[in-house]
Parts: C-alpha cells; sequence; structure tokens
C-alpha cells in the first residue's frame, strides 16, 4: 500500500457517480465512456501496476447537494465497492453530448488509487472499445484546482492522512485507544456471527489482527450498503477519533439488523413447524381444486381471518361460536348469498377488544386538579365532583361507579370534561352522539337476517378505539326520539345498568359482551325530556352558564389563544385587549357558553389575517438604509437570483429594526375596529328600560334549553266583551296561567284600587291582548305566573314597572307564590341583561346557595311569598293597598 510521500502533485481524475471509494476497498469498474476511456490509455495501460489516478465522487444534478467545485460534466463510470468483490456498471455510450449541457456536482474531496488490474475488451463495430480496471483505494487528497487535459480532468491536490510520525503520535490518544477497542470488540462480535453463514471471514479476522484500526474502519465501512451521503461523511473525516467511531456505530447497526433478521427468520422457522402438516394437507386440497376447475383465492383469506381468530382473546363460548362459524363459512361458495355476510361478520367479531384494555398508571389526584384548572376556567363544584369520582376510581378500580350526566346549556364545556375524565385516567375517548336516534337498532344493532345489517354504535365505538376500557361519552342523551322502530331510551337501561352490562347482547353479534369496564358520561341540556327510568340510572351535575368575569378569563386563557392558532396569527400580529373582550361579552353576545364570543373574536382574527396577508414585506426601517447597487456574488450565481437586498448600517439599532417591523404589523382591536368588523351593537343596556317607558310590561326570568333568559310581557286593553287574547305561540300551561292571573286581579281589583268599589265588571265593554314577544319561539311553563299578574295590574293602573326589576314564580288562585326551577340560570339571565333587583319565590332561597357569589354581590334578591308582595316590590314607591281588605 503506497504511503503519503509517494503521492504526486496531480493526479488524472476519474469521477465516480452517486458512489465513493474509500481506502483500503477494491472495485471493479468497466469503463465505456470515451472520456474514461482516454484516461485508462494515457494513464494506467502502460503503468499497470504503478498508476496511479484519483477516484472523486460526483453527485447527479438531480440531486439537492452543494459541491465544492462546479464544472461541465463529462460520462462517468461507476462501480460497487466490496473487500474482494466486483461489479458491473451500466454503460454510458451516448452521454458525453448530453453533458456538455448539465452540470455535475463535484465533491470536494476524494481517494487516490492504484490500479491492480487492467484487461481491454473487444472492439465494437462502432470502434469504441472498453476496458474493465480493478482498483484499491489508497489515502484521502483535497482537491485544489481542477483542470481538463484533453477528453478527461486533472487536479491538483493536498494530501489529508496523517504523516507517519502524526500518526504515532495520534495513536497514544488516550480516547482513540478506547474507540479503537471498542471497534475492535463490535467488529468481532460482527465476524462471529457472520463464520456461522459464511466460510469466507478467516480473511477478514486475519486483517482485524494485522491491519491498523484507522484503516480497518475504511475497510469495514467499504463492505455495507449504506447512504451516499453516509458515505461521503465517512469520506470526509479526516480526523482519526470521529472516522472510528462513525465506523463503529455503522457495525453496530449492521449487526443489530442481522440478529433482527435471524429473531424473525427463527420465529417463521417454528411457526413452519407447527403447522406442516396442516400447509401440506392444504396444499393437496389445492391442487385437488385445480384439477377440477374450483381453484380461488378465498383458502388463503379464510386461513388469514382463522389466524386473526386465535389472537383476538375471544372468551371460550364465544370462540366455540365462531368456529362454528368459520367451518359453516369453509363449506359455502363464495358466490352463495350468504358468504358474504358471513365473512363480515367473523371480521368484526376478531376486530372487537375481547381482552384488550388500556393500561392505566397511578392515578395522580393533583396532577387531574392541575389539568382540570389548566383546561377549564370556573366550575368549582362540578371540577370538585369530577375529583371526587377520580379519587374513588384510584382507591378501589374495579368499583361501578355511578354514570355521569353533565347537563347544561350549548357552549359550556360539557363535551371537553368528558374528555378531561379520559385523560385524567389514561383511557381513550369515544363519541358516541345520540341526538335525532329513533331506532332501538342504533342501540342494540341489527339483526343478521337484514340485509345490510350491522353493530350498534356502542360495539362499533369499541371496534374504533380496540380497547375494552374506554370512556364512553354518550352525547344529546336528551335528543333521543322513539317511534314505531323502538325507543332507544329504553335499550340504553341495559347499558347504563351496572348489574346488567357486562351481558350486554348486540342483536347484530348475537353474543353477550362485556361492557361493565366501559366508564360512561353523558351529556344533555335539558333534563325534562329524558326518562325517569333512565334518569335514575345517572347522576346529574348540573353545568350552568358563565358570567361575564367569567367569559372575560375563558376569553383570554383559551379562546384567543385557540383563534389565533386556527388563523395563523400571534399575540404579536393581533392584540384583543381585555376592555374589548368585555364590550364584545356585553354588546354582542348574550348567551349562558361561550360559542358565540368565539365566533365574534374569530371574525376579529380573520380580519387581522386580511391585513397582514396584504401587508408590504419591505418596509423602510430609517433614513440611513440604503439599497444595494453593486453586486459582490459571482456573476454565474447573480445571473440565475431574484433576491432583492439592501445594506443595513452597523450603526443602526436591533431594537430600531425590531420595533419598525413590530409597530408595522401589530394589530390592535379598538372600538372601530368592532363596529367595522362586527358590525354595530347587538344589545343595549337600555333595551329594558325602553321597553318598561309604558304601562302594562313587566319582565319575566325563564329556563330554555340554551339556559336561562329574560322574556317581557306587554299587555294593552281595547274596545270589546271583555274577553282574553293570547300571543306568541304560548302552551297550554302558560295560557292556563294567564287565565288564573286575569281571575285574580278581577277578584281583588277593588282592592288594587283598579275599580270603584261595588263595581261587578271590571272589564267591561273592553278586551285584553297579552303578548309574549319572540313569537317565532314555543313558550310553555308556570313560572310566568307573577309577571303575567303584575302587567295586568300595570296595564289597569296605568303605573309603570320598574325598569330594574324582573321576577319569575308559580302563582295560585288565592295568591300564594310557589317556587320554580332553573333559578342559578334565571339569576344569571338578569345579571347578563344588567337587571339589579329580582324577586324570587321564597321557598327558592336554598337555589342561591348554587349561584355565584360575584353576581349576587351585585343585585338586590326580594323573596316573596304572596302577589300581593311582588305587587309592593314591582312598583317604584310601592303599591297603595285598601286598607284591612280581605282575600
Amino acid at each position: 500500500m503506497a504511503e503519503s510521500a509517494e503521492l504526486p502533485s496531480r493526479l488524472a481524475i476519474l469521477p465516480f457517480r452517486n458512489k465513493v471509494l474509500l481506502p483500503g476497498a477494491i472495485i471493479r469498474i468497466r469503463c465505456t465512456s470515451p472520456s474514461s476511456v482516454k484516461l485508462v490509455e494515457q494513464e494506467l495501460w502502460h503503468k499497470e501496476e504503478k498508476g496511479l489516478i484519483g477516484v472523486l465522487p460526483v453527485r447527479d444534478t438531480e440531486a439537492a447537494s452543494v459541491g465544492s467545485m462546479i464544472a461541465p460534466g463529462m460520462g462517468s463510470d461507476s462501480g460497487e465497492r466490496s473487500l474482494k468483490g466486483k461489479a458491473d456498471v451500466g454503460e454510458f455510450e451516448n452521454q458525453d453530448a448530453k453533458n456538455e449541457q448539465e452540470l455535475m456536482h463535484w465533491h470536494h474531496s476524494g481517494v487516490a488509487a492504484r490500479a491492480l488490474h487492467l484487461s481491454r475488451g473487444v472492439e465494437k463495430p462502432s470502434g469504441r472499445v472498453t476496458y474493465i480496471v480493478v482498483l484499491e483505494g489508497l489515502c484521502r487528497f483535497n482537491v485544489q484546482e481542477l483542470s481538463a487535459r484533453g477528453a478527461y480532468y486533472v487536479a491538483r491536490i493536498s494530501h489529508l492522512d496523517l504523516t507517519k510520525s502524526e500518526m504515532e503520535q495520534a495513536e497514544q490518544d488516550p480516547d482513540l485507544v478506547l474507540l479503537s477497542r471498542q471497534f475492535k470488540a463490535t467488529a468481532m462480535e460482527l465476524i462471529a456471527v457472520l463464520e456461522q453463514k459464511q466460510k469466507t471471514v478467516g480473511r477478514t479476522k486475519v486483517l482485524l489482527e494485522t491491519v491498523p484500526v484507522h484503516r480497518l474502519a475504511d475497510i469495514f465501512v467499504a463492505s455495507f450498503e449504506i447512504s451516499f451521503e453516509e458515505q461521503l461523511s465517512m469520506l470526509d473525516s479526516v480526523d482519526l477519533k470521529v472516522r472510528v467511531s462513525k465506523a463503529t456505530e455503522l457495525v453496530e447497526r449492521h449487526l443489530q439488523s442481522i440478529h433482527v433478521t435471524e429473531k424473525i427468520t427463527q420465529k417463521v422457522e417454528g411457526q413452519l413447524s407447527k403447522s406442516q402438516k396442516e400447509f401440506l394437507l392444504r396444499l393437496q386440497m389445492r391442487a385437488i381444486k385445480e384439477e377440477l376447475g374450483d381453484n380461488d383465492d378465498d383458502e388463503d383469506d379464510l386461513a388469514a381471518l382463522e389466524r386473526k381468530m386465535q389472537r383476538a382473546g375471544m372468551p371460550p363460548n364465544i370462540w366455540k361460536h365462531a368456529q362454528r362459524e368459520l367451518r359453516r363459512l369453509k363449506k359455502m361458495q363464495p358466490h352463495q348469498p350468504g358468504y358474504g355476510s358471513s365473512h363480515g361478520y367473523l371480521e368484526i367479531l376478531v376486530d372487537l377488544p375481547w381482552q384488550k384494555v388500556s393500561e392505566e398508571p397511578e392515578l395522580d389526584l393533583k396532577v387531574a386538579k392541575e389539568n382540570l384548572d389548566r383546561d377549564h376556567y370556573g366550575l368549582v363544584k362540578v371540577k370538585q365532583r369530577i375529583i371526587e369520582y377520580l379519587a374513588v376510581r384510584k382507591l378501589k378500580p374495579d368499583v361501578r361507579g355511578p354514570v355521569l350526566c353533565f347537563v347544561g346549556p350549548p357552549g359550556v364545556g360539557k363535551t371537553s370534561l368528558a374528555s378531561s375524565v379520559a385523560a385524567a385516567l389514561n383511557r381513550k375517548f369515544v363519541r358516541i352522539s345520540l341526538g335525532g336516534v329513533k331506532d332501538e337498532a342504533d342501540i342494540r344493532g341489527h339483526r343478521r337476517t337484514y340485509i345490510g345489517s350491522m353493530p350498534g354504535c356502542l360495539i362499533d365505538g369499541l371496534k374504533r378505539v380496540a380497547v375494552s376500557n374506554p370512556v364512553m361519552l354518550l352525547d344529546e342523551i336528551d335528543k333521543t326520539g322513539s317511534d314505531v322502530r323502538g325507543d332507544p331510551a329504553s335499550a340504553l337501561l341495559e347499558v347504563l345498568d351496572p348489574e346488567q352490562n357486562k351481558t350486554f347482547n348486540d342483536h347484530y353479534l348475537n353474543v353477550p359482551f362485556d361492557l361493565s369496564k366501559v366508564i360512561f358520561v353523558a351529556t344533555a341540556n335539558r333534563i325534562q325530556p329524558i326518562s325517569p327510568p333512565l334518569l335514575d340510572r345517572m347522576e346529574v351535575i348540573e353545568l350552568p352558564g358563565y358570567t361575564p368575569d367569567e367569559k372575560l378569563n375563558i376569553a383570554m386563557k383559551h379562546l384567543i389563544p385557540r383563534v389565533l392558532d386556527q388563523h395563523g396569527l400571534s399575540s404579536e400580529l393581533l392584540q384583543i385587549p381585555e376592555g374589548m373582550v368585555m364590550l364584545i361579552i356585553q354588546r354582542y353576545t348574550r348567551e349562558a357558553g361561550v360559542r358565540n364570543l368565539e365566533r365574534n373574536l374569530a371574525a376579529l382574527a380573520r380580519a387581522a389575517a386580511v391585513k397582514v396577508a396584504e401587508q408590504d414585506s419591505t418596509m423602510q426601517l430609517s433614513k440611513d438604509v440604503h439599497p444595494m447597487t453593486t453586486s459582490f456574488l459571482d456573476t454565474r450565481l447573480a445571473d440565475g437570483a431574484d433576491v432583492e437586498m439592501e445594506v443595513i448600517p452597523m450603526s443602526i439599532n436591533r431594537q430600531e429594526i425590531s420595533n419598525s417591523f413590530t409597530n408595522a404589523l401589530v394589530m390592535l382591536v379598538d372600538e372601530a375596529m368592532l363596529e367595522k368588523v362586527l358590525g354595530p351593537p347587538r344589545f343595549d343596556d337600555s333595551e329594558t328600560a325602553d321597553r318598561l317607558a309604558t304601562p302594562g310590561v313587566s319582565v319575566g326570568l325563564v329556563w330554555t334549553s340554551f339556559g336561562g333568559e329574560v322574556q317581557f310581557v306587554e299587555a294593552t286593553a281595547m274596545m270589546g266583551k271583555g274577553d282574553l287574547h293570547l300571543t306568541g305561540q304560548l302552551g297550554d300551561v302558560i295560557k292556563e296561567s294567564a287565565q288564573i292571573a286575569l281571575t285574580w286581579v278581577r277578584a281583588r281589583a277593588a282592592d288594587l284600587k283598579l275599580s270603584a268599589t261595588g263595581e261587578i265588571n271590571l272589564l267591561k265593554n273592553q278586551d285584553i291582548h297579552i303578548h309574549f314577544p319572540a313569537g317565532a319561539v314555543p313558550k310553555d311553563g308556570p313560572s310566568a305566573g307573577v309577571t303575567l299578574v303584575t302587567s295586568l295590574v300595570s296595564l289597569l293602573s296605568q303605573r309603570k314597572v320598574r325598569a330594574d326589576t324582573a321576577m319569575t314564580g308559580e302563582m295560585t288562585l288565592r295568591g300564594l307564590v310557589l317556587p320554580v326551577s332553573g333559578i342559578k340560570d334565571k339569576v344569571l339571565a338578569a345579571h347578563r341583561y344588567g337587571i339589579k333587583r329580582v324577586i324570587l319565590p321564597e321557598r327558592n332561597l336554598k337555589d342561591l346557595t348554587e349561584v355565584p357569589s360575584a353576581v349576587l354581590h351585585g343585585m338586590e334578591i326580594l323573596l316573596v311569598k304572596r302577589i300581593e308582595d311582588v305587587l309592593e316590590q314591582a312598583f317604584e314607591g310601592g303599591f297603595p293597598w285598601k286598607q284591612h281588605s280581605k282575600l
């Protein structure tokens, strides 16, 4: 092997396309292009054993690369390197003319090679000859200059490898000694593994004992199939420690691949030995079918299905049922009508998670509480109940706990709370939407006798998550219906009963499936539509609407960051102050949740996105910034460049540059932008005062599926026969409440000083018309009784009701005020409308404990027992009563 001192200062260069020759490696190359043939004839043919050339890696122009030198290409040859190998390469006979118009990427370093053998091929009819060259890599060099010599290239080079004295000094380095030992140990392990398969590794073991480690590193790596980039990395590793370290890593990777291959082979051989008899019998059966002309590929499909059945982990009784179905399927022909349904049935059976469960780590209640506080603002009692639920499961994991049912208006976080329960338990989460479900088969599945039958949504959900213990959300459970096809709510009775769901029977499966490991969570907007037996199986947790302060915190902590992320913005591009968010809450939204608030924030983000996208990217930083007038780039690069550059003087402060960009791009939302993007305010605090400016109008509080709402009641009198007219799409209950209110007012007309004493007919020659605005919305319920009385008394007495007062409560014919439901939502609705006084039945005092203290602090709650108390509080200065009046 040649020493570094024997290298000349110039070498003829043979390009090596997409491959690398390393020192110590031996390759066999077939030279066919005119340039390579000319190089061999002039540099090697007459020097055979002493001829030296440089082998330089060349990258295809299609590859993304940055070469140290760029020169017109020529036909290049390639080959494969090995310890002692040979490889033929494709011919590039017609490539010279093509490559004259292309650029080749030459690597900055290469390897000097010595010709070990040369042979000349038979001349072809075209007159061209071929040479076969066996080269041995000697040492690395760096290209200083590349120039043409006729048809091929010659490079002025500099030697990269260490001299003999430098090598002796480097070998004393403790780190290199340690790396060398590690490399040899790994290489010996690889050789020991290869000895069991190959008989030619004896020479490699001799090399390991005689050749220096830095040379061994190149030789070993040259024998591996690695990427071109890894080959170049090894070629550029001039430092011995880096070279040995990379070689050790590649040897270890090759050794691991051999181990994995052996493991797979052993496993396959073991399986074949077990089923060899069955395999031979199936081959014989296939041969018989071929002779009969009845051959098909369904046998392989059934064999794969049977293997999946064996791995499914079915209980014994289910396994027997599946085996019986499989035997029936094997006897059928694919064109028979029941073949597809039977095959699909078995596919679903094997895909179900009979035994597979999610592994649950030890539950950390502190972390769960932190996650709930991070993801959900407010809802203190709800989160406390979830923590209690998780605490019980931590102490007794197999407990059959209650089914939690989150009830509340839309947009208050019911679904996300269920997802948080799944995250706290480290279980998979699956959502089953029950809204609009009217068919019992959607829950229990269709029987297989029907065409297009399929399992129910519960079994399908378990199949999707592939575990038998997920957290399953039964969403919108209050919106199930019933018709002639059955009642889905009744089918859910078995699902939610811990004593029955361990043997849940889906009509499609027709075998019991254990649902006892599933944690069920339900959501609903209202309790009333849920059937009492189903409601009895669930623990109801009510989620009220949010207060304005809670909405503000939710917007700042959760909604705004999410909206900015969804629209590709950041807080540096769009800033929405707290004051503007509160204006959106007060003037543009009146809801229990935060969905409309998020929509309005998204509208602001879209408007900002348009401005950012249209922003001119060229900005004037300062008067000292001047465009470049002269190019300092190479002419060849500048011709193809499309770059506009500016020279920024060193005197310009970085902070000044940053502020210039920031001030140009940042958008701050103000009231003007709100009105421009969202339009004029939709709600006004003066609405209540304006509508109560005339007698006959009162303000009531009602509960809807969207939370509490304020309901105005308007009454007017006109010439007529004493009839009562009711409008506003009212239900029977509220119509009866109106009739009761009118009867009470007529009976107490004298006491209320609405008519002279002894007058019999208060409504003589006049009719009363009562209207509930928002006529498109159905209304019903008894809680408008006190509001109706107040409206009638205001009309007949021509006194205006206080604009800051709202009320709710059922009344009796004798004037008693009875308690109603939904107090928390109603008080929150009054707070949203800016109402300061709320009249409630005295027996609803206990319900005020659920109302946030921040809301109660700014309101006056007036508790009443009788209608007289309501009228006393509803009018300014009280109501004039006739002294010592009797019922």
